[in-house]
């Protein structure tokens, strides 16, 4: 039986063009996504955005364009950043499609059949920028505004009739599930932080709006758009034909295995979201993960502050992979990440062109030029091959556990030390001084190619496109990349010829003045 695995990232809020934070949740829940699919998984990876709410409709007001004109506009540049960064998506889903409508509305009517909504009257703090309600503890005045302490946007008074979800209905409930499933929220600090939010006691939740119309209409009182959160969070299950639970996408797929989101939409995600899900007695998914912000300084990047690094301009001068790697090993996954253009430099020349680049061309330059260009057929393994080759075998399923629990600096780390450990058997072994010893040299170059295979595999789901590259010394394709081989010491063709390669990835050069 196939084992499934079910990736999301937040489907993003498409007010203004795509910036690094979206291209990181993208990236990190891609990788996630390829690890698992050269792991014998079928995966389902899904991404989109969330087109509905006052922000969206004043900022096409704005515009001066239709809304829905606006939506599809912004919306194919988040679409587009998908093909830029070479995502392995399977969907795409918009808010404003009619499957997810369809999906919202019936999941109303079943909180509204189950009594878990009723209508009476909000009065309270707004953001239209974060699209949420705050209590009167969550919000600070700073030079005469009122503002959301932790996202410091503008909040206003609002006093309207509104639906409410009973979510103080579920404060125990969900107390009890995250005590049965400690692994429900990660990082640890994000966990704590939810649980103590929740047990400082849950108000019901405004999920209605009047003041505005663009959004999906509440079944039976077209007076009512359906609050943001309550519609955008359904994309979920609408992306797998939610409320047909008997469809092969849903049955296979459900519930999620993770969602990949930003601290900031943690609450979201991690309360409002299982409450919901509760309610309409539908299976929660395995696990929420709340990754820290990118910061540029010591501040997260913002438009209006001008700090923002432009995933596109970033891409168009370096390249994908490199920015796909920096973002990877250099922002510790769960915790914020200071990035800086000096710091992706060094990067790309230390690890990248130095490290796997720099062991890739020499070891070819040194087969074509010693063994006929082909993989050496007369091989004999002492300890010192054996001794690199194992560490690979051994640490399969430590690998496997680390990324079930999240833990991309164990594996970004792990193939660094493996690179690192390349180099000096290959510069250790010395082969070019094993010429009156063929079988001697001929099984250091086959160990090098060996790692170089293997270490290609692993570094395929962080720079898919380099690491193919690299396999094409051996005429492996996409297809063959299988993470289990990496136990096989002998994966590769003896007497097979290889393909001399481009260089992988150039230096960057660095003005010192």
């Amino acid at each position: 039986m196939t084992k499934s695995f079910y990736i999301s990232t937040p489907i993003y809020y498409p007010s203004a063009k795509p910036h690094m934070g979206h291209a990181y949740s993208s990236i990190i829940a891609d990788f996630f996504a390829r690890f698992k699919r050269i792991d014998g998984f079928e995966v389902h990876f899904l991404t989109g955005t969330d087109e509905h709410g006052l922000k969206i409709q004043r900022a096409a007001e704005k515009e001066g364009i239709e809304t829905l004109k606006f939506c599809d506009d912004i919306s194919k540049t988040f679409s587009d950043l998908s093909k830029t960064l070479n995502l392995t998506n399977t969907d795409f889903i918009r808010t404003t499609e009619e499957r997810h409508i369809k999906s919202v509305q019936h999941l109303w009517k079943e909180l509204e059949k189950n009594d878990d909504i009723y209508l009476s009257k909000y009065s309270g703090w707004y953001s239209v920028s974060d699209e949420a309600f705050y209590n009167e503890d969550e919000i600070e005045e700073i030079d005469g505004k009122k503002v959301s302490i932790s996202s410091k946007s503008l909040v206003e008074w609002v006093d309207e009739e509104s639906y409410f979800f009973r979510l103080s209905k579920w404060e125990k409930p969900l107390l009890e599930f995250y005590e049965k499933n400690p692994n429900f929220i990660s990082p640890t600090s994000r966990k704590n932080e939810v649980v103590s939010f929740v047990k400082s006691g849950l108000k019901d939740l405004s999920v209605s709006r009047k003041s505005f119309s663009w959004g999906i209409k509440v079944p039976n009182n077209d007076n009512h758009i359906i609050y943001v959160w309550l519609d955008a969070l359904t994309n979920y299950i609408s992306a797998l034909n939610y409320p047909n639970t008997n469809d092969k996408l849903f049955k296979s797929f459900w519930p999620a295995t993770i969602h990949i989101i930003g601290k900031d939409i943690l609450r979201f995600h991690a309360i409002y979201w299982p409450a919901f899900l509760l309610a309409a007695k539908i299976q929660l998914p395995l696990k929420v993960y709340g990754h820290g912000w990118i910061l540029s300084g010591d501040e997260k990047m913002s438009k209006s502050k001008g700090n923002i690094l432009d995933p596109i301009e970033i891409i168009n001068q370096y390249g994908l992979d490199p920015l796909r790697y920096y973002l990877i090993k250099e922002v510790s996954f769960g915790n914020d990440g200071n990035i800086s253009q000096e710091r992706l430099e060094d990067c790309i020349n230390s690890d990248l062109a130095n490290n796997f680049g720099n062991l890739c061309q020499r070891t070819t330059a040194f087969t074509i030029k010693n063994c006929d260009g082909k993989i050496p057929s007369k091989i004999k393994f002492e300890k010192v091959d054996l001794d690199i080759l194992n560490k690979f075998k051994d640490n399969l399923s430590i690998i496997r556990e680390k990324i079930d629990n999240q833990d991309i600096n164990f594996y970004i780390n792990y193939i660094v030390n493996s690179l690192f450990e390349a180099n000096k058997y290959f510069n250790d072994q010395e082969p070019w001084k094993k010429k009156d010893d063929s079988i001697r040299l001929n099984t250091i170059v086959f160990t090098t190619l060996e790692i170089i295979r293997k270490i290609s595999f692993l570094l395929y789901p962080i720079i898919p496109d380099s690491s193919l590259k690299a396999l094409k010394i051996f005429d492996i394709i996409e297809k063959d990349i299988d993470f289990s081989s990496i136990e096989s010491n002998e994966f590769l063709t003896k007497g097979k010829k290889i393909n001399k390669i481009d260089i992988l990835f150039k230096k960057i050069e660095k003005n010192n003045d």
